[in-house]
């Protein structure tokens, strides 16, 4: 056994762009804070005197003892001034970005691959606050410092094809001997124990450097920037209006008005995906930078501070049948509350603010400013919850006025619903149900995860745009030759899918790697990933690809307010299926497979798993293809099917008629009749 040595790599100067140097063996200068670059809000204070020294204490033992003594108190100023010690002493000066895959030095391909994923999470351009290491969500972290972030880059750059990177919540535990067909790497996140899964448990053991909040796709390394957000959208819009619209046969959504919140913690997706759909789109953001952002990368059509300015653009836009975003740089209870003075009726309505993180900046009251509510979270934590609480129950409020009158709104799986009800709003039915149904409940789950749909995505670790196209060509003629002899139902799923893919290029969707996203079945998935190791094999596409998903999807995710909302049985609160999931990839042909507790959400809301698959090519690529991507689809349908959800019982059979291996136990179903009777003698005992 060979122990690594943090101090085991000479670095001469200042750091190199050598990404297997570890930490350095000579203490680097401390450097200044860094204006230019948005920085996460300060995290509460949470810990006790003795949990600080603990704390300091555990971020030491990454480094030599002569260095102890000054980076005691330099850790404990990082932890009284930000409530988590980053290291901020220990970022690279090398430039941050998803370089291609031969510029990475490795033993071993795969390794490299995981190299490229993590500096994309970590790209300015992709992570909302790159400093402290959160890709997005407020708190969706690759690493909790930047010692680990350094020496998880030495790990992979010297690991050989027999060994596998254990990776806790950010810290790389260190190299296992394996075998050549094992996972390049086992990612958890957050795996406490349940009684101590609460918000302040987080806060407590993510200040002691113990644990993270990953949200998924942040520290699993499968994030492709905001795109992957924007794709999930669009169906959900284009979805949403066939199921409350009628507009089955309309190619787009024009003269629709959509009215949202959200362009910081999740991104621009709404603002994209409205234009994309063909909408007009008003969305509020009180973050200026969030704002500015978005619109200076052209996801936001056009932004305004000015309500009346708002309205009387999104009325002609309306009338002229404009695919635009406008955005309001605002709170959104007072566009809602505009709405409702002015009589304006939205056809469509959601929110997509950080409600997952609401103590900490992801959801902002109303009556104050930006900066007034981010120093209001360090001076006055408990007065924000309370004024965070009093906002939900007046953006309830308008929206109920606004549903009333016909507006079609639905939670985005952002804990709106939830953290309005912890608030007193008038949310919930009276038998404790809430008023609105989630997006997965009666949109996504029904209409696509049932059927086996979800985000698959693949990233070109060459940096070419043309493997990119090449690429997004394969996709678009698979989807194609599957949509021709299918159900009409998931004939609609493959011709929205192949509308996207062929109008990705021309909305510039690419932040970071070269990547892209399609909502594609079991067979969609498994055809995709085989037509693309053929393509890498001939030469076609230049460099390897790494596929992967989003939690957003059909079997990975166990959460009952979002991806398993419509989960009838009484298991929505079980995570088997998340678990089994995780494993199941890591046994068959994954690079690299996570756990983590939170994603979407929130901690202690969500069980999440995930995976990166790398394939070059090969044979063994091919047999990977075959054996895991079907897996990661079918166990969440076999789970949705014994929850009686038809749709997927009707897709395993057919999967089943398939592939005789897969045997799968179906649920009989009981009829009506028998239920209302049992349900008639209760209320007749009681």
């Amino acid at each position: 056994m060979r122990l690594l040595n943090c101090t085991l790599i000479d670095l001469v100067g200042e750091y190199m762009v050598s990404f297997g140097q570890g930490l350095p063996n000579v203490l680097p200068t401390k450097k200044p804070f860094d204006e230019s670059v948005p920085h996460a809000p300060i995290r509460p204070q949470v810990l006790s005197e003795s949990e600080k020294v603990l704390a300091v204490s555990n971020a030491l033992r990454y480094f030599p003892k002569e260095w102890h003594e000054e980076l005691a108190d330099e850790f404990l100023s990082e932890l009284e001034n930000y409530g988590h010690i980053y290291m901020y002493r220990f970022r690279p000066d090398y430039e941050m970005y998803a370089r291609p895959i031969a510029e990475y030095e490795a033993n071993t391909p795969q390794a490299a691959a995981m190299m490229l994923m993590i500096q994309n999470n970590l790209d300015p351009r992709v992570a909302q606050f790159p400093h402290e290491l959160v890709t997005y969500g407020t708190n969706g972290s690759v690493f909790q410092n930047w010692a680990q972030y350094l020496l998880t880059m030495q790990y992979l750059t010297n690991m050989q094809e027999d060994q596998t990177l254990v990776m806790y919540s950010g810290h790389p535990m260190g190299l296992f001997p394996s075998s050549k067909d094992s996972p390049t790497a086992i990612v958890t996140n957050g795996m406490v124990i349940p009684n101590y899964s609460t918000q302040m448990d987080y806060e407590r053991m993510n200040a002691l450097g113990v644990s993270q909040y990953g949200q998924m796709t942040a520290g699993s390394y499968m994030y492709i920037g905001p795109q992957g957000i924007v794709h999930g959208t669009t169906i959900t819009i284009l979805n949403a209006a066939r199921k409350y619209l009628d507009l089955q046969d309309q190619s787009d959504l024009g003269g629709i008005l959509y009215v949202t919140s959200g362009l910081g913690g999740m991104s621009g997706a709404q603002a994209k995906a409205a234009v994309i759909a063909g909408a007009v789109c008003i969305i509020a953001e009180i973050d200026p930078i969030a704002a500015s952002k978005r619109h200076q990368q052209g996801w936001l059509t056009e932004l305004y501070d000015d309500l009346e300015k708002v309205i009387s653009r999104s009325k002609q836009a309306v009338e002229d049948k404009e695919a635009i975003s406008i955005g309001y740089l605002g709170n959104i209870v007072d566009l809602l509350e505009y709405l409702v003075d002015q009589n304006i009726t939205p056809d469509l309505a959601s929110d997509q603010t950080s409600l997952h993180n609401p103590w900490l900046g992801g959801y902002m009251p109303v009556g104050i400013s930006f900066e007034e509510g981010r120093e209001m979270i360090i001076n006055d934590p408990d007065g924000f919850k309370s004024e965070v609480q009093k906002t939900l129950r007046k953006h309830v409020d308008y929206v109920n006025q606004l549903t009333d009158r016909g507006t079609i709104f639905w939670d985005y799986g952002n804990a709106f619903l939830l953290e309005s009800s912890r608030a007193g709003a008038e949310v919930l039915e009276s038998d404790g149900s809430f008023r609105y149904p989630s997006y997965v409940e009666n949109i996504m789950g029904p209409m696509c995860f049932d059927y086996g749909f979800g985000p698959f995505r693949w990233v070109c670790t060459s940096g070419s745009d043309e493997d990119l196209r090449i690429s997004d060509k394969i996709a678009s003629e698979v989807l194609s030759i599957l949509a021709e002899d299918c159900k009409p139902e998931i004939s609609t799923q493959y011709q929205d899918n192949i509308r996207w893919i062929d109008e990705a290029e021309n909305h510039d969707l690419v932040v970071g790697s070269k990547a892209r996203i399609l909502y594609a079945d079991e067979q969609g998935r498994l055809q995709i990933a085989l037509a693309f190791n053929q393509a890498i094999k001939e030469g076609k596409i230049s460099a390897p690809i790494v596929l992967g998903r989003d939690h957003h999807d059909v079997g990975g995710t166990d959460s009952p307010y979002r991806e398993t909302a419509n989960i009838r049985d009484g298991s929505m609160f079980t995570a088997d299926m998340a678990i089994h999931n995780f494993v199941g990839d890591s046994f068959r042909g994954a690079t690299w497979t996570s756990i983590h507790n939170g994603g979407g959400v929130g901690w202690g809301e969500v069980i999440n798993g995930g995976f990166g698959m790398y394939i070059d090519g090969s044979l063994e690529s091919e047999n990977s293809i075959h054996s895991m991507i079907s897996w990661d689809v079918m166990n969440g349908l076999a789970r949705r099917s014994w929850a009686r959800n038809i749709g997927a019982i009707d897709t395993v059979e057919e999967a089943g008629k398939l592939d005789p291996k897969l045997v799968v136990t179906i649920p009989n179903l009981v009829d009506e009749e028998i239920l209302t009777n049992l349900s008639e003698r209760l209320d007749d005992s009681i």
